[in-house]
């Protein structure tokens, strides 16, 4: 039951994803930064799919991901890449939860992602809150170009 729950609120954060994306009446405005704001919309898309990835799709669900976190956060692609990213986490995600035995949830993260042993079930709470975090900086963004 619970890698259910799991599944349907990163594939429910991942369609807001989606629609903040959308939102953009101009897609290049998605990779313009405010002054203030380190980082673009379309960087923080790239890092929060690539992020997911890493963490759930190479390390949880060992699909062979190799992540470029540096190019996450200052490389560029056209938008219709960045749906078909997102998208593409979207499917790990799904498979991932879809086969994986609620009772592993209790096994320790495969890495000392923060220098301390926890739980699968601990740190997929941490990646929804990231998830979460960078979703509304993506909010605000678009609504500040708007």
């Amino acid at each position: 039951m619970m890698t259910n729950d799991f599944k349907q609120l990163f594939l429910r954060d991942l369609d807001r994803l989606k629609t903040e994306c959308e939102a953009y009446d101009d897609k290049t405005k998605m990779w313009q930064k405010v002054d203030g704001i380190n980082n673009s919309a379309g960087n923080l898309a790239m890092h929060l799919a690539g992020n997911l990835q890493h963490f759930i799709g190479a390390i949880l669900a060992k699909t062979g991901y190799v992540r470029k976190r540096d190019f996450e956060f200052n490389g560029k692609v056209t938008y219709e890449e960045l749906l078909a990213e997102i998208n593409a986490t979207q499917k790990v995600i799904e498979s991932y939860f879809d086969e994986t035995d609620p009772s592993s949830l209790t096994s320790n993260y495969p890495l000392e992602h923060f220098g301390f042993p926890m739980t699968i079930h601990y740190f997929l709470i941490h990646l929804q809150g990231h998830l979460n975090y960078h979703l509304g900086q993506i909010n605000y963004h678009r609504r500040m170009l708007s």
